[in-house]
């Protein structure tokens, strides 16, 4: 069982940035691929970016290649995502997810942060 704990939301201008953080309880955190997604108002959630076990691979989302980087500090139990250059189309419900490297699907899912960009 993994536990997921999300902060770093908040209000920010058109171009500025923020940093999402993710903590994991339990002590097989590296066993995990653990990604960020995110769902806007009227629409579906979506997937934004996902990072392996130790970190060596990460993907993204085509609409934040370039402008968000996902990062995880297997000591801290924490997965990070860094913001930048934040559009008012990024404002969202963020959401931190986890799923056991063999697995397909991700299995746990954080209560989400929200984060408003405004123009």
């Amino acid at each position: 069982q993994v536990q997921l704990v999300e902060s770093g939301g908040g209000l920010v201008q058109a171009g500025g940035s923020l940093r999402l953080s993710c903590a994991a309880s339990g002590r097989t955190f590296s066993s995990y691929t653990m990604g960020w997604f995110r769902q806007a108002p009227g629409k579906e959630r979506e997937f934004v970016a996902a990072v392996g076990w130790n970190g060596g691979s990460t993907s993204y989302a085509d609409s934040v290649k370039g402008r968000f980087t996902i990062y995880r500090d297997n000591a801290k139990n924490t997965v990070y995502l860094q913001m930048n250059s934040l559009k008012p189309e990024d404002t969202a419900v963020y959401y931190c997810a986890a799923k056991y490297v063999y697995s397909a699907n991700y299995a746990y899912w954080g209560q989400g942060t929200q984060v408003t960009v405004s123009s």
